[in-house]
């Protein structure tokens, strides 16, 4: 029999609400898509992404900065995301060649794609040199592939920025050093108009703002040298990594302090390091505009005001922050095992569909439960239960957490993880057991009596 608890002794982390996730839900519609599909699926809420990118670029406009949002298309494969990119006048970055291929083919210009990711396939450079992708350079011998491949397409140069490594992280396996910088400068200056040198980019692992402002001003201080040796230098790039908040700040930090091994399935250890920030004061677009107005170290300006004052403009290349509450993952329980003061859920899918369990830590906004059929002889109270997944490994657990569920699963019942549009779904999934990916469904008029749906168009 399933167990209640005190609702106090049990730690929660209630998700922000998404009123079109709420609408699918309440519409019956997720529930007929589990049935339709057969299996556990994603779906998508592309109005959400649109609205994160035109905030965006409102943050951008109201601080009077040129800037340009390039989507990070590895957070979610889904073609609809791109669409929208190239609708809202955003470009997309790409680390592959089917990436590239496939933003082309959803409506991307040539000029609008950033080509990122160290060690770059030859062919990926040749197609960016093709059709005018921007290049973030990692090393000197891609620099000197890209040059010898633009010596072969005479009437289109290689657009290059070059990648810096973070004097605050040395050991970033990214970026060049301050020689190897010395070094590419020269040979861009050496392959004429083969190459446009537009400028510097940086990768900087965390969600601090402080950093990325100090390491921006060390960039626009780089072009304005590369300038006066001859070379464009008119744009950097500070990459992504803007947060997202998931949940408030009380409930995040009462979960910090109150969870412990014992409300995790088999005592299972995380150290609070190993989560990801669930709640930020700042977010998304919020953050980019707390970005632009923060002052770099020794610096008299904001980042915006010396942006604006070097005539530079600003790249960025956001993903979970473009995909903040445009998704969401539903599962269904088909088996559920009494543990003494719990229960443990067995859902059809695996856990990497939730991609935190690839960093070794766990999705952790709680999971909502859709009964099959209400009926008022089902109890109410705090039942708290694990999530496992219908494989045959042990660690393969969507949910360590003892989540407080407010009915008791049961078979036939649905399991919804909010807000997963960004580097959960798809990141890591496989056809493990030949089980087939959960498929991805558009949900495009959420403000209909009835949301409307169609499956995603992604080429593969």
């Amino acid at each position: 029999m399933a167990v209640e608890v005190a609702a106090a002794s049990w730690p929660a982390l209630p998700a922000l609400p998404s009123p079109a996730t709420a609408k699918v839900v309440a519409s019956g519609l997720a529930a007929e898509l589990a049935y339709a599909l057969d299996g556990p699926f994603h779906f998508l809420l592309p109005d959400a992404f649109s609205a994160n990118l035109v905030a965006m670029r409102q943050a951008l406009t109201r601080a009077e900065v040129d800037g340009f949002v390039y989507y990070a298309k590895k957070a979610n494969k889904a073609a609809v995301f791109v669409e929208r990119a190239a609708a809202g006048g955003a470009g997309v970055d790409v680390a592959s060649v089917p990436e590239l291929r496939e933003s082309l083919g959803h409506g991307v210009r040539g000029e609008h794609l950033m080509v990122t990711g160290p060690a770059k396939d030859p062919a990926l450079l040749r197609l960016a040199v093709a059709h005018g992708a921007l290049v973030a350079v990692d090393s000197l011998d891609e620099l000197d592939r890209l040059i010898s491949l633009a010596l072969t397409e005479p009437a289109r140069p290689a657009r290059v920025l070059l990648r810096v490594l973070p004097g605050a992280q040395p050991h970033s396996r990214f970026g060049m050093s301050e020689g190897e910088l010395a070094t590419a400068l020269q040979r861009c200056r050496q392959a004429g108009d083969t190459v446009r040198m537009e400028g510097f980019s940086f990768h900087l692992s965390g969600y601090a703002l402080r950093p990325r402002a100090d390491l921006a001003a060390r960039l626009v201080d780089l072009c304005l040298a590369a300038r006066r040796n001859g070379l464009e230098a008119s744009r950097i790039s500070v990459g992504g990594g803007l947060p997202v908040s998931y949940t408030d700040a009380d409930s995040w930090q009462t979960f910090l302090t109150t969870q412990r091994p014992a409300h995790y399935h088999a005592g299972k250890r995380f150290r609070t390091d190993d989560f990801y920030p669930y709640h930020s004061p700042v977010a998304g677009a919020a953050a980019l505009r707390a970005l632009l107005v923060t002052r770099p170290h020794n610096a008299g300006s904001t980042l915006a005001d010396l942006l604006r004052e070097a005539g530079i403009g600003l790249a960025l290349e956001p993903g979970r922050a473009l995909l903040d509450q445009a998704g969401a993952t539903v599962l269904s329980v088909r088996g559920v095992k009494d543990r003494e003061g719990y229960q443990l859920v067995t859902v059809d899918g695996t856990s990497l569909s939730l991609s935190e369990q690839w960093f070794g830590s766990e999705f952790l906004p709680d999971p909502h439960l859709i009964p099959r059929e209400r009926s008022a002889a089902a109890p109410a109270g705090v039942f708290p239960a694990s999530v496992g997944a219908a494989t045959c490994l042990e660690s393969d657990m969507l949910t360590w957490r003892k989540v407080s569920f407010p009915h008791p699963p049961r078979v036939g019942d649905l399991l919804l993880y909010p807000n997963t549009a960004g580097y959960q779904m798809d990141s890591n999934e496989s056809s493990f057991h030949d089980l087939p990916l959960p498929p991805k469904v558009v949900v495009d008029r959420t403000d209909r009596p009835r949301p409307r749906w169609r499956l995603d168009r992604h080429f593969t």
